[in-house]
Parts: C-alpha cells; sequence; structure tokens
C-alpha cells in the first residue's frame, strides 16, 4: 500500500447530484489512513485553480472526481509534480477508469485509491495539450459543437439523443491524412479515434492500446456510407468481433493528422482542437493508482 503524509480530494460539486457525491466520497475517505483536505468546487472554472492550491500544500495524492472531460481538464496542471493522481469516476461513461481497472462504484474506487499501487502511464498529447483518454473526429465532435445550450439539461437523454439522430442523418464521411509528405496514408472515413487508452464512450474499442506503451493509436473506421459507422457502433457495444471489420489501427510515438475538409476534435468529450493537429504519447509524465495486482498495474 502507498503511503502519503497527505491528500485532497477535488470534486465538482455544481449540481445537486455532485454535491451528493462530494459528501458520499469524502466519507469513504475518511477512513484512510492520511489527513484528506476536501474541496467542493460548485464553479467548474475554479478547478484547475484548486488543483494548484492544493500541490502548493504539499499533498502528495490528488483525488479527482469527475468524469473524463475533467480529469482530462486537468491532468495538465500535475505534469511535471511529484503528486500521484487518484481517479473517482463520476462521470457517465468514466472510460478512463475503466481503463485504469478501477471500479465504478465510489466505495470500490476508494479503495483502490488508498489501498493499490502506483502506476506511471504515458498520456495523449495533441498540439502540445495533454489528454488522458481519447479525442475522435467524426460524428461525435459534431454532435459536442452543435447541441443547443441546455437541451440535456431540460429534456434529459432522450432529447440528447434526438439531436444526436438528426446530426446522424447530416453527417457525411471524409477523408483522412495519416503521416506526411510522399509516404502519407489517405483513405476514407466515417470517424477517427486518438486514443491513448482502450475505452471510448464506455466501450472497449482499441483492443491493443495500453497506456504504459509509449505510443498514440489512431484508429479509422474506413467506409464511404455513414451506416458503416453505426454498424460499428453497434457491434462494439455488442463485443462483438465484427467490430474490426472496418478498422484500420496506427500505432506510433507521433503522427500528423489531417481531414479534407479540416474538422473539429472532441478530446474525452470536450471540442477543444481543430485538423490538421499532431498527435503523440507523452511517455511516463504523470503517476495514477490503479488497484493492486490490476492489469494496468502489472
Amino acid at each position: 500500500m502507498s503511503s502519503f503524509r497527505s491528500a485532497a480530494l477535488i470534486v465538482n460539486a455544481r449540481s445537486r447530484r455532485g454535491e451528493r457525491l462530494f459528501e458520499k466520497a469524502r466519507s469513504a475517505l475518511a477512513a484512510a489512513p492520511f489527513p484528506v483536505e476536501a474541496f467542493a468546487v460548485e464553479h467548474p472554472s475554479r478547478l484547475e485553480a484548486t488543483v494548484r492550491t492544493a500541490l502548493d500544500r504539499g499533498h502528495q495524492l490528488i483525488v479527482l472526481g469527475g468524469g473524463d472531460g475533467t480529469i482530462s481538464g486537468l491532468v495538465d496542471v500535475m505534469v511535471g509534480t511529484d503528486a500521484v493522481l487518484g481517479v473517482l469516476p463520476l462521470g457517465t461513461a468514466n472510460s478512463f477508469a475503466r481503463t485504469l481497472g478501477l471500479p465504478l462504484d465510489i466505495a470500490g474506487a476508494v479503495d483502490a485509491i488508498v489501498h493499490g499501487e502506483r502506476k506511471r502511464i504515458d498520456l495523449g498529447m495533441i498540439d502540445g495539450d495533454y489528454f488522458a483518454n481519447c479525442a475522435a473526429i467524426g460524428l461525435a465532435p459534431q454532435i459536442a459543437q452543435s447541441v443547443p445550450h441546455g437541451l440535456k439539461k431540460w429534456l434529459g437523454r432522450v432529447g440528447y439523443l434526438a439531436w444526436a439522430a438528426w446530426e446522424f442523418l447530416a453527417f457525411r464521411p471524409f477523408t483522412l491524412v495519416v503521416g506526411d509528405g510522399a509516404e502519407a496514408q489517405r483513405l476514407k472515413v466515417v470517424e477517427v479515434r486518438i486514443s491513448n487508452g482502450r475505452f471510448h464512450g464506455g466501450t472497449e474499442l482499441i483492443d491493443d492500446a495500453r497506456l504504459d506503451s509509449g505510443e498514440i493509436v489512431v484508429q479509422a473506421v474506413r467506409g464511404h456510407a455513414r451506416r458503416r459507422l453505426l454498424k460499428n457502433w453497434l457491434a462494439s457495444i455488442a463485443g462483438h468481433k465484427s467490430r474490426h471489420d472496418d478498422t484500420i489501427d496506427f500505432h506510433a510515438r507521433e503522427l500528423h493528422i489531417a481531414t479534407d475538409p479540416p474538422l473539429p476534435i472532441s478530446i474525452d468529450g470536450e471540442v477543444l482542437a481543430r485538423t490538421p493537429v499532431v498527435a503523440k504519447a507523452a511517455v511516463g509524465v504523470i503517476e495514477v493508482m490503479v488497484p493492486r495486482g490490476s492489469a494496468p498495474a502489472r
């Protein structure tokens, strides 16, 4: 079991659900064999400053509670420090937590954080911006960029899915260019995943992506019609081997990625970049807590 002098728990507690999960997480960490300073952050814009405050106070373990977007947006602050990251999965998909092998319930995740072991892992990078898990080009950023503000809040999942279906009807395949110069490869695709981990949207998509491989993986779903994307999604959700029929993977320390036409990129759920970009693996730049004996630990 790793020994820490102290830890910080940082949770986005803006919503009523966030407040409830914060209290539950704080109660679970009360039994930890080290003091824990808890921060309930009511404004997401203050999350980064709160992490910096926790680091300035010398906390050796930073437990971040949130979804993939929250974690991905805050790992930049921890790179270059001696602090260890603890991931408390409070999001919808929790893809990064799944890749780490963490239990998805608060009690189980806290137990893994307190009694697990340290693991040094890679992060992904897109044009100098670190990310934890996966970026996407295609329908996902198109939805994220166009969905009316507050639609999911007021109409819930049904309203969001209705908007996604509308965007799917307007979606068109595009050309992906991987690499540059004479060796660049061009192919018609319906989706591109730039991955540091195996999961995207809570579903295992890139079987051989590893957090300590030293490589970034670019997976393209090939096709000239959007039905190929629907077929791949359904096969992936079902865990069927046919999900590999239309995909091609590129592995490298660094890859130049362009599209025709230029398209937005969602990074762990947030639209933060636009093609062309350089994607690469930032090797061993952060330590995280994982369950003892889990696949990431090995």
